[in-house]
């Protein structure tokens, strides 16, 4: 597990490419919603749980900005600006996607702040990703399933754990490695510690 510390305190840089992460997020949020939400659901008439599969590519950005810029308050910075940019634009959810993103964010947040910003790895991608998804169980019961059994709530729950690990986990871990290996990631010491296990 990577233990290289970043420098405290926010860089311009860090804002501008935190930013350029949630507003690229915030408009597949909204093209995830629109297109791919809404075409699958028929697929998941019999399992509607099952559609949480698809549901951690909400989740990245938290995931993401944590990974890139490594600094406090980067996790839910992403998340939260990804939600409200959809929001605005037109997401099917409306202000509530705004809601979710803190609920979401700030799970990914507090694992990395668990770590006291100091790991980086996979294992902490993970567990991030893992903290964003129980967010999403979080707000999601109440405001959409509260009249479903809590054994159906615990199914939803199972199935937006696992796409967060692996669509938000292991998908913004590898993303990073990926951009880290383009050399864009060199002003940060994400940038500069690529080979992270």
């Amino acid at each position: 597990m990577n233990q290289a510390q970043a420098p405290a305190g926010w860089r311009t840089v860090d804002i501008v490419v935190a930013a350029v992460i949630a507003v690229a997020f915030g408009i597949v949020f909204w093209a995830w919603g629109a297109f791919v939400w809404t075409a699958t659901g028929p697929l998941f008439t019999a399992a509607p749980p099952a559609q949480y599969v698809l549901s951690g590519v909400w989740l990245m950005p938290a995931v993401l900005g944590g990974l890139v810029i490594r600094k406090p308050g980067a996790a839910l910075f992403s998340e939260l600006v990804a939600a409200a940019i959809s929001a605005f634009i037109g997401s099917q959810w409306g202000l509530d996607a705004i809601l979710s993103g803190v609920v979401q964010g700030a799970g990914a947040e507090l694992v990395f702040a668990f770590t006291l910003y100091r790991a980086w790895g996979l294992p902490v991608a993970l567990l991030a990703s893992v903290g964003a998804g129980v967010g999403e169980w979080l707000h999601d019961m109440p405001v959409y399933y509260a009249g479903t059994a809590f054994e159906v709530q615990l199914v939803y729950g199972a199935a937006m754990i696992v796409s967060a690990l692996l669509i938000a986990g292991l998908g913004s871990w590898l993303l990073t490695r990926a951009l880290a290996d383009t050399g864009v990631l060199a002003p940060f010491a994400s940038g500069r510690s690529q080979r992270t296990v």
